[in-house]
């Protein structure tokens, strides 16, 4: 009896880590596997952040984009954070930061280092600066690069979803 209770507990432990684990484990994608990400045709709205842990700019509207997902995740609204960290770096620096930051929103890297192949499939105009972010639905696409506020972004969540 005493082992089946150790063993019971020994995988209740195994498996509450591994959840932990598997949860911040971003998941690593070329922009072939990616590129299906900016053409879901459904009734959801995406909110696609391009972003990295190294970038200020970026760091420092990640809590806008947390607090949409918060607020509207019952919506049918989406947030996606791409990050350009360095694959190399998944470990020793984009995760702690997930960690650290609280993040909850799926993260995925983007691993497809010939930024000039696919930058125009993400939009034409984009010179290619971070943060950078597509909002779209079936019916809608808006691309703006730079920093938005929560104001600007629940102003265009609100929009959306009308």
């Amino acid at each position: 009896m005493r082992f089946k209770v150790i063993t019971s507990t020994g995988l209740v432990i195994i498996w509450l880590l591994s959840s932990f684990t598997l949860k911040h484990q971003p998941r690593v994608l070329a922009f072939s596997d990616f590129e299906p990400h900016l053409h879901f045709s459904n009734d959801t709205t995406y909110l696609v952040n391009f972003w990295a842990s190294w970038c200020t700019p970026c760091v420092n509207e990640l809590p806008a984009f947390e607090k949409i997902s918060e607020e509207y995740g019952n919506d049918k609204v989406k947030v996606l954070l791409v990050s350009l960290d360095f694959p190399k770096q998944i470990d020793s620096r984009l995760i702690p930061f997930i960690e650290k930051n609280g993040i909850k929103s799926e993260v995925m890297v983007l691993n497809d280092p010939d930024a000039n192949k696919w930058i125009n499939k993400v939009d034409a105009e984009w010179s290619g600066s971070i943060p950078a972010t597509l909002i779209y639905n079936s019916g809608t696409r808006t691309f703006h690069e730079g920093v938005y506020t929560y104001e600007e972004l629940r102003s265009l969540v609100e929009q959306y979803l009308q």
